[in-house]
């Protein structure tokens, strides 16, 4: 019976104890039981408004976190919060924060050890607008582009520089938009930056190809300081269409494609050349000087040389054998470069200096030197020392020589190859034959006096320079005696007045001027 009592005691004063405990409890601030997490963090201990407050930062900091799409020098960016984050179970702290708080004794004391033995772990869970993730990804397609191939040109400080030579780009929107939902399931906060899957297009020639081309391969330079204004137009503008020329490997040059047609529309003016043995205006003269210097760099550069022909009479600008002709039509410089790598021309005609420059990649051996050499073999003197010629535009009186005597002579171009300055081989380029070809003198003969037109007619097809200067200065005076005999009976008539004689001083075609190939009377522009 006593037992009993006892036993009754301690069970009331168990229970009196659990409802003291029960009031104080009810007074304290409820708290999350030990052994609990959100995502990595600990909220042991928080009251419901500070797990709270922690959620929703995590839910915050996401949403502002910032993901950039990167398409090469492109990019695109948006917010998570912009790709549809939303924060899914939003009764997480509440359902967390009655772990071992809530329920029967029993379940409380059991849900208190189970945390004891092992912590429980609750995730914050999303969920994202899959359409927005998809527009996302497609409106990088704005940055799709072509290739662009790669441009030299030599700037105003002498360099060579590039422009282009980018690759062509195109969005892979499946590959992106993977990659882009593979982050998003990491649900980790903080800005992204994602490079954008892309097939890749490169071009012909790219930035990397032409930026390596900083070696001289070749060089040569000419004077056409002693040119008509119009033959130096002709020379310039010529310059100017084959400078800055990108030469691929394999590819070839034509010199008269490039810079044909010979037309005042072309840019080309005036300037005198030889038809068929005589003197006529025509535009382009003075081009021949132009791919003759650039027929020399081509030759240093050691690049494949397809077509060249020498003038029919020599120039004065280059050593014989060192020059190339240019007749529309006919005659031709073309070459092909052979190298390995592209090569970029570089011509300027300045102030009476003409120069082209060839650059690439050096690959020659720097141990070995070239050069080259011109040979005469044979000469020839001009088989008439004169030849007159009529003109039909020109009163009695004039008399102009438009041409000095040509020697005619044969040359023969050598190439020598040294290696440590020693001669290792000799190679010839070419072979040219120019002809010998007499003074020109024009003659006028326009008058109403037949007899002396006539005598200088027979004086002229006999080339006879001596006679016609005889007649010019014996005809002349009686055709001035008749003239003031006539002003005497009839002074309201008056004759045409004539042309003096004359042989000026001048620079002739051939002294670097234009003149005419004696083939079918083709216009050589040289």
């Amino acid at each position: 019976m006593r037992r009993k009592i006892i036993t009754g005691m301690w069970t009331a004063l168990a229970l009196g104890a659990c409802c003291l405990f029960a009031s104080a409890a009810s007074e304290q601030p409820k708290v999350i039981s030990s052994g609990v997490f959100i995502g990595e963090q600990d909220v042991s201990g928080m009251t419901v408004e500070e797990a709270q407050a922690y959620v929703k930062g995590e839910v915050k900091a996401l949403s502002d976190s910032v993901i950039t799409i990167r398409m090469d020098e492109d990019e695109v960016s948006k917010t998570w919060k912009e790709l549809g984050l939303k924060w899914k179970n939003t009764d997480l702290v509440d359902e967390v924060s009655q772990i071992g708080t809530t329920g029967n004794i029993v379940r409380r004391y059991k849900e208190q050890k189970d945390l004891q033995n092992q912590s429980s772990r609750f995730e914050i869970e999303y969920t994202l607008d899959e359409s927005a993730e998809e527009a996302f990804v497609e409106s990088c397609s704005e940055f799709n582009s072509e290739p662009v191939e790669g441009t030299a040109y030599m700037g105003d400080d002498g360099m060579l520089h590039v422009e282009g030579g980018t690759d062509g780009l195109t969005l892979d929107a499946d590959a992106t938009l993977k990659a882009l939902q593979d982050h998003l399931d990491t649900r980790q906060a903080g800005d992204f930056v994602l490079d954008a899957t892309v097939d890749r297009i490169s071009p012909v020639v790219t930035a990397e190809m032409l930026s390596k081309m900083t070696d001289v391969l070749g060089s040569a330079t000419t004077d056409y300081s002693a040119s008509s204004w119009g033959r130096a137009k002709n020379v310039e503008n010529g310059t100017s269409k084959i400078n800055g020329t990108l030469l691929l490997p394999g590819e070839s040059f034509s010199v008269t494609d490039a810079v044909s047609p010979f037309t005042a529309e072309n840019g080309y003016e005036l300037a005198p050349s030889y038809e068929s043995g005589q003197v006529v205006d025509s535009y382009g003269g003075g081009i021949c000087q132009v791919s003759t210097t650039l027929y020399n760099a081509v030759l240093k550069s050691e690049l494949q040389v397809d077509a060249r022909s020498n003038h029919t009479m020599i120039v004065n600008y280059v050593e014989p054998s060192k020059d190339a002709a240019i007749a529309e039509g006919l005659m031709d410089f073309v070459f092909t470069n052979t190298l390995e790598n592209p090569v970029f021309i570089a011509g300027s005609a300045y102030y009476g200096t003409l120069n082209f420059t060839i650059f690439g990649v050096e690959t020659r051996p720097s141990n070995r030197s070239i050069e080259f050499i011109s040979e005469t073999t044979s000469q020839t003197d001009p088989a008439s020392n004169i030849k007159l010629v009529a003109k039909t535009d020109q009163n009695v009186g004039y008399l102009y020589q438009a041409q000095s005597p040509h020697q005619g002579l044969s040359a023969v171009l050598w190439k020598n190859i040294y290696v440590d300055g020693v001669l290792t081989d000799t190679i010839q380029v070419n072979s040219s034959t120019y002809q010998a070809s007499p003074a020109i003198y024009e003659v006028g003969v326009v008058t109403d006096n037949q007899a002396l037109s006539s005598a200088l007619y027979t004086a002229i097809g006999q080339n006879d320079l001596q006679q016609v200067q005889t007649l010019l200065t014996t005809g002349l005076q009686t055709e001035t005696q008749a003239t003031e005999a006539q002003q005497q009976t009839d002074p309201q008539t008056q004759q045409p007045v004539q042309t003096p004689a004359q042989t000026p001083d001048q620079t002739l075609p051939d002294g670097g001027q234009n003149y005419v190939d004696g083939v079918d009377g083709e216009v050589i522009v040289g």
